[in-house]
Protein backbone atom coordinates (compact mmCIF):
# COMPACT_ATOMS: atom_id res chain seq x y z
CA UNK A 1 0.00 0.00 0.00
CA UNK A 2 1.37 3.33 -0.49
CA UNK A 3 0.94 5.87 1.92
CA UNK A 4 -1.88 8.35 1.91
CA UNK A 5 -2.04 11.57 4.29
CA UNK A 6 -6.14 11.84 5.21
CA UNK A 7 -7.03 13.90 7.64
CA UNK A 8 -7.78 11.89 11.28
CA UNK A 9 -11.54 13.78 12.50
CA UNK A 10 -10.53 14.00 16.17
CA UNK A 11 -7.02 15.95 15.64
CA UNK A 12 -8.71 18.64 13.90
CA UNK A 13 -8.78 21.87 16.10
CA UNK A 14 -12.47 22.38 15.11
CA UNK A 15 -13.17 19.15 16.91
CA UNK A 16 -15.47 19.17 20.42
CA UNK A 17 -12.94 18.59 22.84
CA UNK A 18 -15.14 16.68 25.73
CA UNK A 19 -15.43 13.86 22.06
CA UNK A 20 -11.46 14.24 21.72
CA UNK A 21 -11.43 13.49 24.95
CA UNK A 22 -13.40 10.55 25.11
CA UNK A 23 -11.88 9.12 21.15
CA UNK A 24 -8.77 9.34 23.24
CA UNK A 25 -9.67 7.71 26.11
CA UNK A 26 -10.94 4.70 23.96
CA UNK A 27 -7.64 4.71 22.56
CA UNK A 28 -6.14 4.56 25.82
CA UNK A 29 -8.39 1.81 27.08
CA UNK A 30 -7.41 -0.23 23.90
CA UNK A 31 -3.89 -0.07 23.94
CA UNK A 32 -3.63 -0.37 28.16
CA UNK A 33 -6.04 -3.78 27.74
CA UNK A 34 -4.40 -5.44 24.52
CA UNK A 35 -0.98 -4.74 26.61
CA UNK A 36 -0.08 -3.87 22.68
CA UNK A 37 3.28 -1.92 23.54
CA UNK A 38 4.69 -4.43 25.96
CA UNK A 39 7.16 -6.29 23.63
CA UNK A 40 9.28 -3.35 23.14
CA UNK A 41 9.80 -2.29 26.62
CA UNK A 42 13.16 -3.60 27.21
CA UNK A 43 14.31 -2.41 24.04
CA UNK A 44 12.96 1.16 25.32
CA UNK A 45 14.73 0.65 28.73
CA UNK A 46 17.53 -0.01 26.85
CA UNK A 47 17.56 3.17 24.74
CA UNK A 48 16.75 4.97 27.28
CA UNK A 49 19.73 3.76 29.55
CA UNK A 50 21.95 4.16 26.88
CA UNK A 51 21.53 7.77 26.39
CA UNK A 52 22.00 8.59 29.93
CA UNK A 53 18.05 10.14 29.85
CA UNK A 54 16.71 11.37 33.38
CA UNK A 55 13.25 10.97 32.53
CA UNK A 56 10.94 10.26 30.12
CA UNK A 57 8.70 12.75 27.82
CA UNK A 58 6.24 11.76 25.98
CA UNK A 59 5.01 13.75 23.60
CA UNK A 60 1.42 13.52 21.95
CA UNK A 61 0.52 11.83 24.51
CA UNK A 62 -3.56 11.67 24.13
CA UNK A 63 -5.18 10.26 27.08
CA UNK A 64 -1.81 8.14 28.14
CA UNK A 65 -1.72 5.65 25.81
CA UNK A 66 0.05 2.52 26.66
CA UNK A 67 2.06 3.71 29.27
CA UNK A 68 0.04 2.42 32.86
CA UNK A 69 1.03 -0.86 31.79
CA UNK A 70 4.32 0.44 29.96
CA UNK A 71 5.77 1.99 33.18
CA UNK A 72 5.40 -1.08 35.47
CA UNK A 73 7.03 -3.14 32.63
CA UNK A 74 9.81 -0.74 31.76
CA UNK A 75 10.63 -0.27 35.66
CA UNK A 76 10.57 -3.87 36.42
CA UNK A 77 14.19 -5.51 37.65
CA UNK A 78 16.49 -5.74 34.58
CA UNK A 79 19.92 -6.31 33.91
CA UNK A 80 20.67 -2.87 32.79
CA UNK A 81 18.56 -0.96 34.78
CA UNK A 82 20.19 1.12 37.75
CA UNK A 83 16.29 3.14 39.06
CA UNK A 84 13.06 3.74 37.93
CA UNK A 85 12.68 6.57 35.14
CA UNK A 86 9.97 9.24 35.33
CA UNK A 87 7.35 9.51 32.90
CA UNK A 88 5.84 12.92 31.59
CA UNK A 89 3.00 13.15 29.27
CA UNK A 90 2.21 15.82 26.85
CA UNK A 91 -0.20 16.73 24.09
CA UNK A 92 -0.88 19.40 21.86
CA UNK A 93 -4.50 19.09 23.41
CA UNK A 94 -3.96 17.69 26.72
CA UNK A 95 -6.58 15.97 28.40
CA UNK A 96 -5.83 16.93 31.82
CA UNK A 97 -8.44 14.75 33.32
CA UNK A 98 -7.20 11.42 31.92
CA UNK A 99 -3.26 12.64 33.26
CA UNK A 100 -4.67 13.26 36.50
CA UNK A 101 -6.14 9.84 37.02
CA UNK A 102 -2.94 8.01 35.26
CA UNK A 103 -0.96 9.63 37.71
CA UNK A 104 -3.16 8.50 40.45
CA UNK A 105 -3.30 5.02 39.19
CA UNK A 106 0.19 4.94 38.61
CA UNK A 107 1.21 6.55 42.14
CA UNK A 108 2.16 9.61 40.72
CA UNK A 109 5.05 7.82 38.96
CA UNK A 110 3.81 9.52 35.73
CA UNK A 111 3.44 13.35 35.64
CA UNK A 112 2.28 15.28 33.10
CA UNK A 113 2.38 19.00 31.78
CA UNK A 114 -0.91 20.84 31.83
CA UNK A 115 0.13 23.36 28.97
CA UNK A 116 0.11 22.52 25.36
CA UNK A 117 3.23 21.25 24.00
CA UNK A 118 4.20 21.16 20.13
CA UNK A 119 5.86 17.91 19.18
CA UNK A 120 7.76 20.07 16.73
CA UNK A 121 9.18 22.85 18.91
CA UNK A 122 9.09 21.39 22.43
CA UNK A 123 10.14 23.78 25.19
CA UNK A 124 13.64 23.56 26.23
CA UNK A 125 13.18 22.50 30.44
CA UNK A 126 11.59 19.68 28.92
CA UNK A 127 14.68 17.34 28.61
CA UNK A 128 14.66 13.66 28.95
CA UNK A 129 14.05 10.71 26.17
CA UNK A 130 11.55 11.67 23.81
CA UNK A 131 8.60 9.49 23.22
CA UNK A 132 5.79 8.86 21.00
CA UNK A 133 3.39 5.82 20.55
CA UNK A 134 0.95 5.90 17.87
CA UNK A 135 0.99 9.33 17.19
CA UNK A 136 4.50 10.03 14.37
CA UNK A 137 1.78 9.07 11.51
CA UNK A 138 -0.40 12.29 12.51
CA UNK A 139 2.08 14.51 10.51
CA UNK A 140 2.82 15.24 7.16
CA UNK A 141 6.75 14.19 6.04
CA UNK A 142 7.89 17.85 6.33
CA UNK A 143 6.55 17.93 9.88
CA UNK A 144 7.41 14.40 11.06
CA UNK A 145 11.01 15.63 10.25
CA UNK A 146 10.07 18.81 12.16
CA UNK A 147 9.94 16.57 15.09
CA UNK A 148 12.94 14.82 14.50
CA UNK A 149 14.82 17.82 13.69
CA UNK A 150 13.88 19.42 17.06
CA UNK A 151 15.35 16.76 19.02
CA UNK A 152 18.28 16.63 17.12
CA UNK A 153 18.48 20.63 17.84
CA UNK A 154 18.17 20.29 21.89
CA UNK A 155 20.43 16.61 21.79
CA UNK A 156 17.85 14.64 23.47
CA UNK A 157 17.27 11.28 22.33
CA UNK A 158 13.66 10.31 20.53
CA UNK A 159 11.75 6.81 20.27
CA UNK A 160 8.86 6.40 17.45
CA UNK A 161 6.74 3.25 18.22
CA UNK A 162 3.99 2.38 15.89
CA UNK A 163 1.57 -0.51 16.32
CA UNK A 164 -0.75 0.56 13.17
CA UNK A 165 0.75 -0.37 10.13
CA UNK A 166 -0.75 -0.17 5.71
CA UNK A 167 -1.73 -3.44 5.94
CA UNK A 168 -5.18 -5.27 5.21
CA UNK A 169 -4.88 -7.38 8.60
CA UNK A 170 -4.20 -3.97 10.32
CA UNK A 171 -6.96 -2.25 8.72
CA UNK A 172 -9.07 -5.24 9.81
CA UNK A 173 -8.84 -5.43 13.04
CA UNK A 174 -9.53 -1.44 13.48
CA UNK A 175 -12.90 -2.96 12.03
CA UNK A 176 -13.12 -5.46 14.71
CA UNK A 177 -12.04 -2.61 17.37
CA UNK A 178 -15.04 -0.82 16.86
CA UNK A 179 -17.20 -3.27 16.99
CA UNK A 180 -15.94 -4.50 20.22
CA UNK A 181 -15.96 -1.43 21.76
CA UNK A 182 -20.27 -1.62 21.88
CA UNK A 183 -19.45 -4.12 24.40
CA UNK A 184 -16.61 -2.40 26.30
CA UNK A 185 -17.71 0.64 26.57
CA UNK A 186 -19.67 0.06 30.22
CA UNK A 187 -16.49 -1.24 31.87
CA UNK A 188 -14.17 2.07 30.71
CA UNK A 189 -13.12 3.95 34.20
CA UNK A 190 -14.28 6.45 35.07
CA UNK A 191 -17.49 5.66 33.90
CA UNK A 192 -19.44 8.37 31.90
CA UNK A 193 -22.98 9.07 30.26
CA UNK A 194 -21.55 11.12 27.88
CA UNK A 195 -20.10 7.96 26.99
CA UNK A 196 -22.77 5.85 27.10
CA UNK A 197 -24.56 8.79 24.59
CA UNK A 198 -22.21 9.13 22.62
CA UNK A 199 -21.48 5.33 22.24
CA UNK A 200 -24.96 3.76 22.33
CA UNK A 201 -27.50 6.56 21.37
CA UNK A 202 -25.42 8.19 18.48
CA UNK A 203 -22.79 6.22 17.87
CA UNK A 204 -20.07 9.12 17.25
CA UNK A 205 -17.14 7.11 19.37
CA UNK A 206 -17.05 4.57 16.89
CA UNK A 207 -17.87 5.44 14.23
CA UNK A 208 -14.79 8.39 14.76
CA UNK A 209 -12.68 5.49 16.29
CA UNK A 210 -12.98 3.24 12.80
CA UNK A 211 -13.06 6.60 10.40
CA UNK A 212 -9.63 7.38 12.07
CA UNK A 213 -8.13 4.00 12.66
CA UNK A 214 -8.30 3.16 9.16
CA UNK A 215 -6.70 6.73 8.13
CA UNK A 216 -4.08 5.83 10.96
CA UNK A 217 -2.92 2.51 9.29
CA UNK A 218 -2.65 4.40 5.97
CA UNK A 219 -0.84 7.14 7.21
CA UNK A 220 1.37 5.25 8.73
CA UNK A 221 5.37 5.14 8.11
CA UNK A 222 7.14 2.04 7.18
CA UNK A 223 10.90 1.64 7.77
CA UNK A 224 12.37 2.59 4.81
CA UNK A 225 10.31 5.70 4.80
CA UNK A 226 11.19 6.52 8.01
CA UNK A 227 15.18 6.61 7.11
CA UNK A 228 14.48 8.51 4.29
CA UNK A 229 13.18 11.52 6.83
CA UNK A 230 15.88 11.14 8.59
CA UNK A 231 18.51 11.46 5.41
CA UNK A 232 16.97 14.79 5.28
CA UNK A 233 17.80 15.72 8.89
CA UNK A 234 20.73 18.83 9.36
CA UNK A 235 22.94 16.14 11.98
CA UNK A 236 25.95 14.30 11.25
CA UNK A 237 26.17 12.63 15.00
CA UNK A 238 22.83 11.31 15.50
CA UNK A 239 22.32 7.29 15.69
CA UNK A 240 19.42 5.83 14.10
CA UNK A 241 17.31 2.45 14.21
CA UNK A 242 14.61 1.38 12.65
CA UNK A 243 12.69 -1.49 11.66
CA UNK A 244 9.63 -3.31 12.56
CA UNK A 245 10.13 -5.59 16.23
CA UNK A 246 7.69 -8.73 16.54
CA UNK A 247 8.38 -9.67 19.99
CA UNK A 248 8.55 -13.43 21.28
CA UNK A 249 5.07 -14.32 21.12
CA UNK A 250 5.15 -12.96 17.02
CA UNK A 251 2.44 -10.26 17.85
CA UNK A 252 1.38 -7.91 15.35
CA UNK A 253 4.54 -5.84 14.14
CA UNK A 254 5.34 -2.82 16.47
CA UNK A 255 7.32 -0.33 13.38
CA UNK A 256 10.19 1.50 15.57
CA UNK A 257 13.03 4.54 14.98
CA UNK A 258 15.28 5.32 18.01
CA UNK A 259 17.97 8.27 17.54
CA UNK A 260 20.34 9.68 19.58
CA UNK A 261 23.34 11.50 19.87
CA UNK A 262 26.30 9.84 19.27
CA UNK A 263 28.40 11.89 21.93
CA UNK A 264 28.46 11.94 24.73
CA UNK A 265 25.95 9.73 24.65
CA UNK A 266 27.91 6.30 23.61
CA UNK A 267 27.46 3.58 21.18
CA UNK A 268 24.20 2.81 19.39
CA UNK A 269 21.32 0.81 20.65
CA UNK A 270 21.28 -2.45 19.39
CA UNK A 271 18.52 -3.66 17.08
CA UNK A 272 16.16 -5.88 18.42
Amino acid sequence: MRRFHLIELHEQPWFPSFLRDEITGALQFGLSHANAYAPIATMLRGAVDSSHSQAIIDLCSGAGGPWLNLAQKLNSPQPAATSSIPIRLTDKYPNLRAFEELSAASANHIGSCAQPVDAMNVPRELAGFRTMFTSFHHFAPDDARAILQDAVDARQSIGIFEVTRRAPSAIAFMLLWSIFLFLCTPWIRPFRWSRIFCTYLIPIIPAVLLFDGVVSCLRTYRPPELRAITERLCTSDYTWNFGEYYGTRKRMPITYLIGFPTTPAGSAVAAA
